[in-house]
């Protein structure tokens, strides 16, 4: 029997048990569409957070307190961070810091104890702010406005923060901050930023208006030095902006001098200083989305089992049901490949069928999904192309026993067969 034939056969059984084959692809559409949704959504929420990354300069060095166990290394942002509220890097960390060559700048960052903010008679409760330097901004960051100066009642808002009031914050208003003590200082905006050099780790945090000031006068938290006990600033947080082509051999002298640092004499003997590049965690957080990506999308094959159950199932009832037809089909001289051929191409065309269908099925939802998470849609063509293998196999999978039984059956008594 020719493969036209074969078809043809294949083609008119399928289509004399309309209802029962559609159920049978709604399997396999709905593993199929489950395989594309979740890859294509892991793909889509990978590309935007990397994106989100990359938006901070490339050659930024980030050095917290973390876990002896990990080193600040060995994981996510985040992962082996001890205390990321700790202020252990002192103004002498950051002047060394400073001096190694092939360093811009260097941006400390600690936090400033708020209760409100307020605004044209208007409170927003507002927990903390930034207190950081100038160089935290680069030419990029500021939308509007310009940065603050050191020194000065200035402050620098977020998006967010200045569509916070009822009258939105334009540059050149007057807010009054009350501190966690009760103090009331007015500062004036001079600028309107969408990030900082400094503000990788941050981002893992919830999103919300955000103020950053001046480190002077606003940050006030100190610590008692390590040589005369003359309490010092300290912060939790210091990135180092290296020049371009040097972020790796900056990123080397600057773990070299953190054993030496007061921040390392400042810390619990169970912690020490982390150190990581944007690289570095931009790397770190691909493999732990690709990971949950591939672990969610391999419970969506588990769908497939059930469409390739679905097809046995309706493959062997089609071989009981036509028990007389093999009969027949071998009484004028049809061989056992040519039954099974004509078993298996059935079960391929169902598992066809709805990996062809269940593409466009799982895209469309997936792109659904991205529309509601409020993330650009990527496509994930190698669990597409998995996909469509993967349906083909399961339908040829499923049916070669179905197969293998058609052909073993007896002509003589498949004749007898009413």
């Amino acid at each position: 029997m020719d493969l036209r034939e074969t078809f043809r056969i294949a083609v008119r059984s399928i289509r004399a048990h309309n209802l029962r084959s559609a159920l049978t692809v709604l399997g396999v559409v709905v593993g199929i569409g489950s395989v594309i949704v979740f890859a294509t959504f892991g793909a889509s929420v990978q590309a935007a957070v990397v994106s989100q990354i990359g938006q901070t300069s490339a050659n930024s060095i980030f050095l917290t307190p973390a876990s002896i166990e990990s080193g600040g290394q060995d994981g996510p942002p985040g992962a082996g961070i001890a205390d990321a509220t700790r202020p252990v890097f002192t103004e002498r960390d950051v002047t060394e810091l400073g001096e190694i060559n092939g360093v811009e700048t260097v941006v400390p960052q600690g936090t400033v104890r708020l209760s409100g903010v307020s605004h044209a008679g208007d409170t927003v409760a507002q927990r903390q702010a930034i207190g950081t330097t100038p160089a935290a901004f680069g030419d990029d960051d500021i939308v509007d406005g310009r940065a603050f100066e050191s020194g000065a009642q200035e402050v620098v808002v977020n998006e967010a923060a200045r569509t916070a009031f009822e009258q939105n914050l334009s540059v050149g208003d007057t807010v009054t901050l009350t501190l966690a003590d009760g103090d009331r200082r007015n500062a004036t905006v001079v600028g309107v930023a969408d990030g900082t050099r400094g503000g990788l780790l941050s981002q893992f945090g919830p999103s919300g208006p955000q103020l950053y000031l001046p480190s002077e006068p606003f940050y006030q938290t100190s610590v008692e030095g390590t040589t005369d006990g003359v309490r010092v600033t300290a912060y939790p947080q210091v990135t180092v902006v290296a020049e371009p082509s040097q972020t790796g051999t900056v990123a080397d002298a600057v773990r070299a001098y953190t054993p030496e640092s007061d921040a390392a004499a400042l810390l619990p003997a169970e912690q020490t200083v982390g150190v990581q590049t944007t690289g570095e965690i931009v790397g770190q957080i691909q493999e732990i989305l690709g990971q949950l990506t591939r672990f969610v999308t391999g419970i969506a094959v588990l769908s497939l089992v059930v469409g390739a159950i679905g097809i046995a199932n309706i493959t062997l009832v089609s071989v009981t049901e036509r028990t007389r037809e093999i009969g027949i089909m071998k009484a004028v001289g049809a061989q056992n490949r040519d039954v099974m051929q004509l078993f298996l191409t059935e079960s391929a065309l169902l598992g066809t069928g709805g990996a062809v269908l269940g593409i466009p099925v799982g895209l469309v939802v997936a792109w659904g999904a991205t529309r509601f998470a409020e993330v650009g849609f990527t496509l994930a063509l190698d669990w597409m192309a998995f996909a469509v293998v993967v349906g083909v196999a399961v339908g040829v999978g499923a049916g070669l026993y179905p197969a293998w039984r058609a052909a073993r059956v007896d002509p003589i008594e498949a004749l007898r067969q009413e």
